[in-house]
């Protein structure tokens, strides 16, 4: 069910690519992907991919931290959606943005199944469509 509400959104988008960031974000990414006829990559921690990566670091509450994609994964021009499980603080998918922008590629939406409010991650992403279903 989630799913099908996330990928009926992005529907209309032509989303060429859906982009999982790790490690719950990659059960999300690949199901939506099927959903949308789409293709997957994986944002992974350092270390974690076999071949030439971009790597971006960012800023955490309590230090840094760090995620890598293949150098090819995205080809210019191409329509992104970012998945993930939980928009909290928006740190983690805000660096995941600036990550794919290297590629010279468009990001349609960023989506989730549930946002903590409270937290104001979206503010931190008003660039982007955010799109969640449970909010609290």
């Amino acid at each position: 069910m989630v799913i099908d509400a996330i990928g009926d959104h992005f529907k209309d988008k032509k989303v060429d690519v859906v982009v999982g960031i790790e490690a719950r974000g990659f059960i999300m990414g690949a199901a939506l992907a099927y959903k949308l006829g789409a293709g997957v990559i994986l944002i992974r921690k350092p270390g974690k991919l076999p071949y030439n990566t971009h790597k971006v670091i960012y800023e955490l509450e309590y230090g840094t931290d760090s995620l890598e994609i293949h150098a090819d994964a995205i080809q210019p021009g191409q329509n992104i959606l970012i998945a993930d499980d939980l928009l909290a603080t928006g740190g983690t998918v805000k660096a995941v943005t600036e990550l794919v922008k290297k590629f010279d590629c468009r990001v349609v939406g960023l989506a989730f199944m549930i946002e903590l409010e409270f937290l104001k991650g979206r503010e931190r992403l008003k660039d982007y469509e955010v799109f969640s279903l449970m909010k609290f």
